[in-house]
Formats: C-alpha cells, sequence, structure tokens
C-alpha cells in the first residue's frame, strides 16, 4: 500500500510539471478561415499536437503577406502562408524560410460570375477586378499581367478585405476578384446561386508553389526540434484529412462555427487535396517538395516577380525538406 500512495503521490506531482514542458506555440495562418485549413483543426482535436509536445493555438490571417511579416518579426512560431511571397519578402533581407510546401499546384485564379462573359484574359480588359492588398493573390497577381500580355491600366481594381472583395462580386460592383478555386468561387455560389467561372493562374503559365508551413530563421537555428516535432503533427493532420476529410471540415466547424457552411467546405477541401502534390512527389509524404518545383518557381519570380537574381541565385536558401518526418 505504501508503495501505491507513494507511486500516486509522484505522479500528482510529475503530471503538473510534464505539462509545464509542453510548447506554446501559434500557427498563424494565410486568411480567414476556409477549406484549405481544416486539416490543422483535425490535428488539433485528435491531439496529434499536444503528441509531440505542443500546445496549438491557430489564428486567422488577413493575408499572406502580413502572415509573413509576423514571422519575420517573431511575433508567432509558424506561419501557413503562400511560400511565393514568402520568397518575395526573403529576398528583401526577411528572416523566413519554408519548412514544408503543402500545396504544389497553385490555386491562384481570377473569377467571376459565368454569365458576365469573360472567359479568357483578354475578356478582362476594361473590367473591375476586386483585390485585397498584401495577400498572396495580389502579390503573384502582376506575374499573372505580364505572362498574359495585361497592364493594370487595362482595367480597374476596387481593393478591400476578404468579405469587402466577395461582396463587391456579388452585389455587382466588381466584375471579377483574386481568390482560390477552392474557395472564394463557392461563396459567391452559396450567396448567389450562379455559376462562376474561373481562370487559374496555372493554365497561363504561373504555376508558383503555394501554401506552406514557414518559420523565422532563428527557430531553425535555436529550437530544430521544435520545427520538426511541428511538422510531425502537421503531416499527420494532412493525412488523416486526405483520409477523411469530413472529420478534419468537422473539426474546424467545431471550432469555429462561422468558419462556412459544411458541403461548400467539404468540397473545397476536395478540390485541395490534389494540390498536395506534383507527378513527381505523387505517393511521397506530404510537404515534400522537389528541387526543381523550388527553382523553376525562384526562377519565375526572378523573371516576372520584381525578385532580383543576385538574391536568389541559390534556391535552397529560401527552404528545407529536413524537418520533414
Amino acid at each position: 500500500m505504501r508503495i501505491m500512495l507513494l507511486t500516486l503521490a509522484w505522479l500528482m506531482l510529475a503530471t503538473p510539471a510534464m505539462a509545464q514542458d509542453n510548447d506554446d506555440v501559434t500557427l498563424l495562418l494565410n486568411w480567414y478561415l476556409y477549406s484549405e485549413h481544416a486539416p490543422f483543426f483535425l490535428g488539433q482535436e485528435r491531439g496529434y499536437f499536444a503528441d509531440e509536445g505542443i500546445d496549438l493555438e491557430i489564428q486567422e490571417g488577413r493575408g499572406s503577406g502580413p502572415t509573413v511579416q509576423a514571422v519575420a518579426a517573431g511575433t508567432v512560431e509558424f506561419g501557413y502562408a503562400d511560400v511565393a511571397t514568402m520568397i518575395k519578402a526573403a529576398a528583401k533581407g526577411a528572416p523566413v524560410k519554408a519548412v514544408g510546401v503543402l500545396l504544389q499546384t497553385s490555386p491562384m485564379s481570377v473569377m467571376g460570375l459565368t454569365e458576365k462573359n469573360i472567359r479568357t484574359p483578354e475578356d478582362i480588359k476594361g473590367k473591375t477586378v476586386a483585390v485585397t492588398p498584401g495577400d498572396a493573390m495580389s502579390q503573384v497577381w502582376p506575374l499573372f499581367l505580364q505572362k498574359t500580355g495585361l497592364s493594370q491600366d487595362d482595367f480597374q481594381t476596387v481593393s478591400g478585405d476578404a468579405q469587402t472583395k466577395l461582396n463587391a462580386v456579388i452585389n455587382d460592383r466588381a466584375d471579377l476578384l483574386l481568390g482560390y478555386l477552392m474557395d472564394q468561387n463557392m461563396r459567391i455560389f452559396d450567396a448567389t446561386g450562379k455559376d462562376v467561372h474561373v481562370i487559374p493562374f496555372a493554365d497561363h503559365g504561373v504555376n508558383l508553389v503555394s501554401s506552406g508551413i514557414i518559420t523565422n530563421t532563428d527557430m531553425i537555428q535555436d529550437n530544430p526540434d521544435l520545427v520538426r516535432r511541428f511538422l510531425a503533427a502537421a503531416s499527420r493532420s494532412i493525412q488523416a484529412a486526405k483520409e477523411d476529410p469530413e472529420a478534419a471540415v468537422d473539426a474546424m466547424l467545431a471550432s469555429n462555427p462561422d468558419a462556412g457552411k459544411r458541403d461548400t467546405l467539404l468540397r473545397g477541401l476536395e478540390l485541395t487535396i490534389p494540390l498536395y502534390h506534383t507527378p513527381e512527389t505523387e505517393g511521397q509524404p506530404v510537404f515534400r517538395v522537389t528541387d526543381a518545383n523550388m527553382a523553376d518557381s525562384v526562377q519565375m519570380l526572378i523573371d516576372y516577380g520584381g525578385v532580383e537574381a543576385d538574391t536568389a541565385s541559390d534556391p535552397t536558401v529560401f527552404y528545407t525538406n529536413n524537418f520533414l518526418p
């Protein structure tokens, strides 16, 4: 009995100490909640991050630009952001690096109601496009314009946050908006009941790597174990969402019931999952990008995105696969 009591007392003392060893970690997303984010909530709900000694807080973002800035400033441990936007910041000296690239085919698009009969980039001339300054798409939009022979003078631009941008198209104050092919198009359909035509950037030569996990270079140097543990939990979360998308969507809605309509979020996640791989990475663990894919993306940013060649001569300075499970 005495041994049992001593063991119980030790456990009572040890449990709080063990709990204190968990790392408080914030993941700042690239945007307001939508389908792409659901896997992280599934991992949080199922305890995958807790299993790695991480107490995870997931925060909504307001664009990849601000998320990159927050990671660079060290105000959050990890960001989920557009990697091309991060590369542009890193090339200018921001201490940030991608430690896992999730979307390896770009979902970026320009879209509007089908009834507007805007089918090609040429049809954008004379129209009004709604954008959100600082978000990932506004960063890459100039590349799309250059690739398609358009200029800013060919159309009108209105600016606003995520909901303002949607409302502009829904209420006919704009003909088009910049959005992801698994998000804003379905939100417009939900609000109007009208079909939406999507012009993907990737169909016109702008197929940059997209969303991924980024962190501060100091984090990589000073706490590599935390980076490994975070990516282990994140990888497990993504795999679980691939196997059970409904559970991922339900986990996000349980955390935030205002994240969207369940059917819309589920369809969006189903459209997202194929973007996790290219033919070269099919069958490999998620987040593992190829050197060729990253080199092509960096070169495109040099050619069209205003990145100086001498700051991006070695693409590997912008990413690493070394911390992936």
